[in-house]
């Protein structure tokens, strides 16, 4: 069975919002077509629906199937110096830090996204495979900022440092995003102070952790958003990984077994490496 098959015929609460669960009646692209002031109104409905009563139904990834994930690269410091140390072209990522125009690519579309208690991949044509711990931003069509949740960009860094186009490659691969596992209603002003933190365990051990801020990021959130939708449309919403400030050290690689616990303010996302 496909991704996408198992997506749809997986039964039972899809969403998490607000640590509520909601209705299969609920849907994110209706949420997110409506003006941020609207939301948490329109919102209220859902809430006074009956919850599921069978708690051992699965919570899905809190993104729908034609939804795009969008990822952003070199923004905070510690990134940028990781990519320059394992690339054969390491003034590419000095000049995009410092650049007006930020690093934007398309990560995953909806229903290749894991969540939660779900395994994530790494490739098996690559040596260099690190979980990227990311704020990623839940966005509505008119590109406004209206929550967030926890990702993991994984990527292989042999891949890309062997040669910057070799991005999507070393990017967007099957396993390769994971969101959730659930949306947190916020604005851009609350979520710029949140902690980030990443842990990895090897045979129930701890081998790595790491800890950063939003606050530690060069660029603006709403700079990024802006853009994003710089002739492109998203009438359904989008999200936005904003990059990662928590880079393992250049001996590390993951292991299948591997367990990753990313937190981002107050979601926490947990995946083993398949």
């Amino acid at each position: 069975m496909t991704t996408l098959e198992r997506r749809a015929t997986d039964a039972g609460p899809r969403w998490l919002l607000d640590g509520q669960r909601l209705p299969a009646s609920f849907t994110l692209a209706d949420l997110l077509q409506r003006q941020a002031e609207e939301i948490p109104a329109w919102l209220a409905g859902y809430a006074r629906e009956p919850a599921p009563s069978n708690a051992d139904w699965p919570v899905l990834p809190p993104i729908e199937p034609m939804h795009e994930v969008w990822a952003c690269g070199v923004t905070y410091l510690r990134s940028r110096d990781a990519r320059k140390a394992e690339s054969s072209a390491a003034d590419v990522y000095e000049r995009v830090y410092e650049a007006e125009r930020p690093e934007l690519f398309l990560k995953a579309i909806g229903w290749r996204v894991v969540t939660s208690g779900q395994t994530v991949r790494i490739r098996a044509d690559s040596t260099w495979n690190v979980p990227e711990p990311e704020l990623t931003l839940v966005i509505n069509a008119h590109g406004e900022i209206v929550g967030y949740t926890a990702g993991d960009d994984l990527s292989s860094r042999d891949i890309e440092g062997e040669n910057p186009l070799y991005l999507p490659q070393a990017k967007i691969y099957t396993g390769a995003c994971a969101l959730g596992p659930q949306l947190v209603l916020a604005s851009a002003n609350v979520m710029r102070h949140l902690p980030i933190a990443l842990t990895i365990e090897r045979q129930g051990e701890v081998i790595f952790t790491g800890t950063t801020s939003v606050d530690r990021m060069k660029r603006r959130l709403e700079e990024l958003v802006s853009y994003l939708f710089r002739e492109l449309d998203f009438p359904s919403g989008v999200f936005l990984m904003t990059g990662t400030g928590i880079v393992p050290p250049e001996h590390f690689s993951l292991r299948s077994g591997d367990r990753i616990v990313i937190s981002v303010g107050q979601v926490t996302l947990e995946n083993t490496v398949a």
